[in-house]
């Protein structure tokens, strides 16, 4: 026999209201959120909802309350462990393999880091897919078993639970093909709904902007991180974000296993510069909100016990972190055009040209080469010859070659004077 309910509100008069520029009560975001969920609001009336809000916007009330509804929709993590936990999220970017070294470095200061990740899509890299390179490694862990790494090891990076913010992932997907992604409401509050689901004590988030960023422009940037640190303060959950630069790829490695590789050199006290900032500005934000200011993470870094860390980290989950990653079966080397000073390198065409050689995905679902990116010879900034190779691009079907080549045509530039000057935190948001 078929079970009826009656419904408190009618999808109709919540998108009406939104259509014309109303604000939704509390009641109204908690309906449309959970019937949305349990399948009582259907995918063309919150299609409709997604693109009236897209248009319309929303106050940091009603963004607040859509986040606390997409996280009632399903668990949230009991972290119950000795250390004070802290978290981090990145908006993504290329080349951006920042969580790999800053995990173990921040459990390596004292804190707890329960680091939920994702696999990549189009031109940006996923952490997932980075560490699955790594012979026999897992990503899909129970909620006892990350508790239990947490408390005997200090961090984890793996997938999230299928139970955490269900309402975001079918919301997500919706917006996917509707042309609502590119909401700051939205967006924030999906980025927000899964990682307080998480249940760590602090949260740190990287918002990148520049061309290979989502956020192209400072301004979209800084309007996105304040969004997040007004629901992070609004649930009670200690927030802080910093604006990054992502015009260049950081690092020289895009891709897979190159950027395990390159985690580990940083880890080992080595590796790009850019990097080491990064990871060490990150790691200072979330000391201070675990309550560990007394503790310098750049000398802790630079001693390489960090490193020891990420070996029972990456065993812990099944890893071996002393195999040997999977290198390409083929290497096309991409040499200067002329004499000069590198002057740019666009990160948006590095990450496509990474994406066409295998490293990315276009679709959720396909297959990624583990030994596809690039390694970036030479940065913005360093002069070289006539003939001298900049990149290497690495894939197992070399057939891919030309795609990649194509997106990197005008995204490297050499000029005859030194113009640039990068910064690679351009601002702090705390809350």
């Amino acid at each position: 026999m078929n079970e009826h309910r009656t419904e408190p509100f009618a999808a109709v008069d919540v998108i009406r209201a939104k259509r014309d520029g109303g604000t939704l009560t509390d009641e109204q975001i908690d309906w449309v959120i959970g019937a949305y969920t349990r399948g009582a609001v259907a995918e063309e009336q919150m299609s409709a909802l997604a693109m009236a809000i897209f248009l319309r916007g929303m106050t940091a009330v009603e963004t607040a309350r859509w986040t606390g509804a997409m996280i009632d929709s399903g668990e949230r993590l009991a972290l119950k462990v000795s250390r004070p936990t802290v978290d981090k999220h990145s908006t993504g970017g290329v080349g951006d393999k920042i969580t790999l070294p800053l995990a173990p470095l921040v459990a390596t200061c004292g804190a707890a880091v329960p680091q939920l990740s994702g696999r990549g899509l189009g031109h940006t890299g996923g952490t997932l897919d980075k560490l699955e390179s790594i012979p026999g490694w897992r990503a899909e862990l129970s909620t006892g078993e990350i508790t239990r790494q947490l408390d005997e090891i200090g961090a984890v990076v793996c997938a999230a639970t299928e139970g955490l913010a269900p309402a975001d992932r079918k919301l997500y997907a919706l917006r996917d093909v509707t042309a609502t992604v590119e909401s700051i409401p939205l967006i924030a509050s999906s980025i927000m709904s899964k990682k307080i689901a998480e249940g760590a004590g602090g949260l740190v988030l990287d918002v990148k902007t520049g061309s290979g960023a989502f956020m192209k422009t400072p301004e979209q940037a800084r309007e996105l991180a304040h969004a997040l640190v007004e629901i992070g303060s609004a649930h009670g959950v200690a927030t802080t974000a910093l604006l990054t630069d992502m015009g260049t790829p950081l690092g020289s490695a895009v891709g897979n296993a190159v950027e395990v590789a390159e985690s580990v050199e940083v880890l080992k006290g080595g590796g790009p510069r850019d990097v080491v900032e990064l990871t060490v500005a990150l790691a200072r934000e979330m000391l201070a909100l675990a309550g560990l200011s007394d503790v310098d993470p750049a000398e802790v870094l630079a001693s390489g016990l960090a490193y020891e860390t990420w070996c029972r980290m990456i065993s812990a989950q099944g890893g071996d972190p002393d195999a040997a990653l999977p290198a390409p079966k083929h290497i096309h080397v991409v040499e200067a055009d002329r004499a000069g000073i590198v002057s740019t390198m666009d990160a948006y065409a590095v990450g496509v040209a990474a994406w066409r050689l295998g490293a990315g995905r276009a679709r959720r679902g396909d297959a990624v080469q583990y030994a596809a990116g690039i390694r970036c010879l030479a940065k913005p900034g360093d002069r070289v010859a006539a003939g001298q190779p900049v990149l290497e691009l690495h894939t197992d079907t070399p057939e891919k070659v030309p795609a990649a080549l194509a997106a990197l045509e005008g995204g490297i530039v050499v000029s005859e004077k030194d113009s640039t000057s990068r910064k690679i935190v351009l601002d702090t948001i705390r809350g």
